[in-house]
């Protein structure tokens, strides 16, 4: 906010909105909202909030007795234009806690529900690349489960006790294996086509730490507002100059922070 030509009333309300609202605001549905005038103020204020989503120093998930789901998913599609087949496809990393419920609604039943999630846009499916990614992510010491893809064949030797679960083509398979992580790939997908249509690669990492800081938050969402005001005291937007000419590198970029999302 510092130096802003912008109202605090609009930056307080658009805190708000975009830290309460389920499946989130498109810079379009956020200019009219607030009834900001250009759509490229907007476009700013949300990414300015969207880095004070991303907790310094924030720890890695795992241990308390949870597993953790770690797997990779490719976001994107055809581009239209640009030929049959053409895909802009980026691969995302993620892995979030799988807890017990203390009290589950059946008698005998064991039902998982998902605890604190990362997500991280990764450059390949490279051994260190996918170990880099755990290590930023995940406490060592914890219970890492994964597909048997051999990116992850080094944990245990990192200090993780390491499930992988070969799985092969079956993918009714693979999501009875890895539940929650692909529960959460699938929102995600359908987070970004729905609200905002179409992410550009060079912004992804901006909206993966949204959506990971709302999916923290999503029991407690009142206090998201706080902790998103907290933490933009301690941290620096971008500029509109550095915004728009590629020089600002959003928390989770490749190359910058590798498996840094939000707290």
């Amino acid at each position: 906010m510092h130096r802003t030509r912008t109202p605090l009333l609009v930056w307080f309300w658009g805190a708000y909105l975009v830290t309460t609202h389920t499946p989130g605001l498109s810079a379009v549905q956020f200019q009219r909202q607030l009834g900001i005038k250009r759509y490229e103020t907007a476009f700013q204020v949300l990414h300015k909030l969207r880095a004070a989503m991303v907790r310094p120093g924030r720890d890695r998930i795992g241990t308390d007795g949870w597993h953790v789901e770690v797997d990779e998913t490719y976001v994107g599609g055809r581009t239209r234009g640009e030929g049959r087949g053409t895909t802009h496809k980026v691969l995302v990393a993620g892995a979030v806690e799988a807890r017990v419920l203390a009290k589950p609604r059946r008698k005998g039943d064991r039902q998982l529900y998902a605890g604190r999630l990362r997500l991280a846009l990764v450059p390949s499916r490279e051994k260190s690349t996918l170990e880099g990614f755990v290590q930023a992510s995940v406490e060592k010491g914890s219970t890492v489960v994964t597909d048997a893809w051999t990116g992850y064949g080094g944990l245990t030797a990192l200090g993780y006790e390491h499930h992988p679960i070969t799985i092969g083509g079956d993918q009714s398979r693979t999501d009875e294996s890895l539940p929650m992580i692909h529960l959460v790939f699938s929102n995600l997908k359908a987070w970004l086509l729905g609200t905002h249509h179409s992410v550009s690669r060079r912004h992804l990492p901006a909206y993966l730490n949204e959506f990971v800081f709302r999916f923290n938050r999503r029991f407690y969402p009142m206090t998201a507002v706080v902790s998103v005001l907290g933490i933009g005291m301690r941290t620096t937007g971008p500029t509109k100059e550095a915004l728009y000419n590629g020089r600002w590198k959003h928390p989770g970029t490749p190359g910058e922070n590798i498996g840094v999302s939000s707290g």
